[in-house]
């Protein structure tokens, strides 16, 4: 991953519909270089795709949020970890190092369906402890 990759990344993180003429004057390409240098990085896995954020009250009301801290019985455990990110609860699943195996953000319209993701996840079998910290506030949206 040479430097203009890195520039690239960067600038489609803050705002990934920016033209390629846009692209390419800021990072000093060719469009088609930039456009070929995209479509690289998106065959390569390194770009996953592209998304909208959305401001909470446009999704149809409030909705609720948690952190579920969780420890396996054994690792790797990668069914499990499958099986996690498949809920449609799940929103980020994140593998850690120390006490802790997994950090799993689930969100939900309102409390009852976070409980009900909750739950789902803590009876999978490999699944030894869950804990849960409920978000009040973002303070750094993505």
């Amino acid at each position: 991953m040479d430097e203009k990759n890195l520039q690239i990344l960067h600038l489609l993180q803050q705002n990934a519909r920016l033209p390629l003429k846009t692209l390419a004057g800021k990072v000093g390409l060719a469009r088609s270089s930039v456009r070929e240098r995209i479509a690289r990085m998106e065959a390569e896995g390194i770009i996953l795709g592209y998304r909208a954020d959305v401001r909470q009250d446009h999704r149809g009301g409030e909705v609720v949020r948690a952190l579920l801290m969780i420890r396996l019985g054994r690792t790797p455990a990668r069914e499990t970890v499958s099986r996690i990110t498949a809920l449609p609860a799940v929103r980020r699943c994140l593998s850690v190092s120390g006490d802790l195996d997994l950090v799993v953000e689930i969100e939900a319209g309102a409390m009852s369906g976070l409980n009900a993701a909750r739950d789902e996840i803590a009876l999978i079998p490999e699944v030894a402890d869950v804990t849960t910290a409920i978000i009040l506030k973002d303070e750094k949206p993505a």
